[in-house]
């Protein structure tokens, strides 16, 4: 296989064009491939307005070693691509099938792959199907309704569902899972371009029907897949799980235990510390979404406000604060929606979201500021002054940091979404023209929740674009006082790096405390908790970071299972 990288064509082009522009580089014929690949595709805009895309391909040619030869050229190498192998099963005989507790990526992923290898595993999710929690979802954006089993957090498909959809990770990947799990999503009605894409991604719009066709796939396999089936507690008989039992009293025997959780199952981890699991804290980043004009951003990236073919414009910001703190963008979504995902009562945050096309009016990022153990100790140390601190033991104190966060958001917005222009942000004054104090209940009766309202100040020049109500409140005493400098600071080092950044009118909405776990559930080498059977799993276990990282590390713990294990039945 001979692979071609910066191969680049000014945009627009066919893929017919990338073909030729290969042949010619390699001095052949298109008549003579017998196979040509895309393998991946990014955006160039170091000239712009004039924008390229760069290729990576391969091609399979005969004489393939005389054309290397023959082409010296740094950008043409021999090359093979990692094949993906599942391992050999073990020798160990189950006695029930594994159970699965949680349905987002890492469950769904290690589901698969248990059912697709005869393990009949059994997924057992909180939440509600897609289908049924989008209705559910979209309803507690337009009431303020909170179902708090079946959320923006939980149901099918996990915290990702309702999101940008990014598949792109950072994790090194020698064993080729990566490739597998864009394909398993391309299997399960995913774009061709996932396969290629240098920043692929979905979108809420396209993941609804995506996870219920892996669903759909776990269960022709021999898997079961129930909803609204809460996991309460866990049976342990000398050091190892024998079983998990239901909300509804249901007790469901299994040796083997696989909890992928996600990052907001806050009461099943108090659960599974209470009966041993060995957990210790994790440090994390909380802060703010940030807003901006999707034309901004595509003027500051691309050259101009309306680019054709490549879509709306990303960024990727990171500083490091005076404070010896790191600073940086997070879940970036292109012509997206803030959206308020919380999943606790008198508790909000706020999320991310963009559909497939990615063409609402703003964009919007995480702007986070790292924490860590110090700061969840010493919130729970002026919480424990004034006896409000609940009983959580010190390892859980990261989740004890992100509740009072999401508590002081709740009431900085009085329920909804509080949102402050970053001007006041910074002078640590509640923004008085995003949405008068006055029209506040008949914006709220009417359902408002975007830019083009009648209830808009007409001197404000930028306007939230979110899912849920919200209403102007002071964002900078959400946080300690260190964190909110350090947003502040952040934003201002950003607008060196993209010009606008911290333009006074940027929105900022909190909070964001949801970018991953606060807790680590420990593991050993084989992927096996401190009690025998249990295989922490995902992002909530502390071991992935995104929808294809979780996957990934759901990949892994099948592996896991499999190469000790005979398959059921």
């Amino acid at each position: 296989m001979i692979r071609i990288t910066q191969l680049k064509l000014e945009i627009p082009h066919t893929e017919d064009a990338v073909l030729k522009k290969a042949c010619r580089m390699l001095r052949i014929r298109p008549q003579d491939i017998r196979h040509f690949q895309i393998i991946r595709r990014s955006v160039d805009a170091r000239s712009k307005p004039l924008l390229y895309h760069t290729y990576t391909v391969e091609l399979e040619v005969p004489g393939e070693s005389k054309i290397l030869r023959n082409n010296r050229h740094k950008n043409i190498t021999q090359t093979t691509l990692p094949v993906y192998r599942f391992p050999e099963q073990g020798n160990e005989k189950l006695q029930h099938p594994p159970v699965i507790i949680g349905s987002g990526p890492a469950g769904l992923f290690c589901a698969h792959m248990l059912a697709s290898h005869g393990y009949r595993p059994i997924v057992l999710e909180r939440g509600e199907e897609a289908s049924v929690r989008r209705r559910t979802v979209q309803t507690f954006w337009e009431t303020g309704i909170l179902q708090p089993d079946s959320n923006v957090q939980f149901g099918e498909g996990g915290a990702g569902t309702f999101s940008d959809g990014k598949l792109n990770t950072g994790v090194k990947d020698p064993a080729g899972r990566n490739r597998l799990v864009l394909q398993m999503f391309h299997n399960a009605g995913a774009p061709d371009e996932i396969l290629y894409d240098a920043k692929p991604h979905l979108g809420t719009d396209l993941l609804v029907s995506i996870v219920e066709n892996l669903r759909r796939q776990i269960i022709s396999m021999g898997g079961e897949v129930h909803f609204q089936k809460q996991v309460t507690d866990i049976r342990i008989e000398d050091g190892a799980v024998t079983g998990v039992q239901l909300a509804d009293g249901t007790f469901i025997p299994a040796e083997i235990v696989i909890p992928a959780i996600g990052h907001s199952a806050r009461d099943t981890y108090q659960m599974l510390y209470g009966k041993g699991l060995s957990m210790r804290m994790k440090p994390i980043a909380v802060g703010v979404r940030a807003e901006h004009p999707q034309t901004l951003i595509n003027l500051q990236q691309y050259g101009t406000a309306h680019p054709e073919h490549v879509g709306a414009a990303d960024y990727k910001l990171t500083a490091q604060l005076s404070s010896g703190r790191a600073v940086y963008t997070f879940c970036m979504c292109p012509g997206g929606y803030v959206v308020n995902a919380s999943s606790e009562p008198g508790m909000l945050a706020v999320n991310g979201m963009s559909y497939h096309a990615r063409d609402a009016e703003n964009a919007n990022s995480a702007v986070v500021v790292t924490v860590n153990p110090d700061d969840y100790l010493k919130m729970r140390a002026s919480l424990q002054e004034d006896s409000s601190a609940p009983g959580l033991p010190e390892a859980l104190s990261g989740l004890l940091f992100v509740r009072q966060l999401e508590q002081n958001a709740y009431r900085a917005g009085g329920g909804v979404i509080p949102v402050q222009r970053f001007s006041d942000f910074c002078a640590a004054a509640k923004s008085k023209n995003l949405l008068p104090d006055s029209a506040l209940q008949t914006a709220a009766a009417a359902g408002f929740s975007g830019p083009g309202s009648e209830f808009s100040s007409p001197d404000q020049k930028w306007m939230p674009v979110m899912k849920g109500a919200w209403r102007a409140g002071d964002v900078f005493h959400i946080f300690p006082e260190e964190i909110a400098a350090g947003i502040a600071e952040g934003i201002l080092l950003f607008d060196r790096k993209l010009p606008g950044y911290a333009h006074p009118d940027t929105i900022l909405s909190g909070v964001e405390s949801r970018t991953s776990s606060p807790v680590r559930i420990d593991r050993d080498a084989g992927f096996e908790s401190n009690i025998r059977g249990i295989y922490p799993c995902g992002e909530g276990a502390g071991y992935a970071g995104g929808i294809t990282s979780a996957a990934m590390d759901g990949i892994k713990i099948a592996e896991a299972v499999a190469s000790r294990f005979q398959k059921f039945g």
